[in-house]
């Protein structure tokens, strides 16, 4: 699906949003930066998180909104609408209209990957990968 956003910073992307794809983003963000430490920034046309190399992304499309991890597959256990796919151990959720993500549920998978990456490394410098 096509990406609806192009934006030079996260307040851009966001600011670019209406309707119930920004409430979801904003609410996805606020509850990822209270999570701990991470860099936010815009990469591959969305915001992306890093904390010892990617952690997660936040992505607005025409008719979701998508909210991936890269360990995503060890976090199933917290969230089980995860869904894995991709290189890595991506996993990744797709929220549509009317669909919710508690924010506590969403700081607490933030955290997570945030202290997976910590004890783990950057994922996408796995040898063999």
């Amino acid at each position: 699906m096509k990406s609806v956003v192009a934006a030079v910073s996260p307040e851009a992307y966001v600011a670019a949003l209406d309707g119930w794809r920004r409430t979801q983003v904003e609410t996805l963000r606020d509850a990822v930066r209270a999570a701990g430490p991470l860099e936010e920034r815009i990469k591959w046309g969305h915001p992306v998180y890093l904390h010892g190399g990617p952690v997660l992304l936040i992505r607005a499309e025409e008719a979701r909104v998508l909210f991936g991890f890269w360990r995503g597959a060890r976090l199933r256990e917290i969230e089980p609408r995860l869904k894995r796919g991709g290189k890595y151990e991506m996993a990744t959720l797709t929220l549509v209209e009317g669909d919710a993500l508690d924010a506590a549920v969403a700081t607490r998978l933030a955290a997570e990957a945030i202290a997976l990456n910590a004890r783990l490394g950057d994922p996408t410098a796995l040898p063999g990968r």
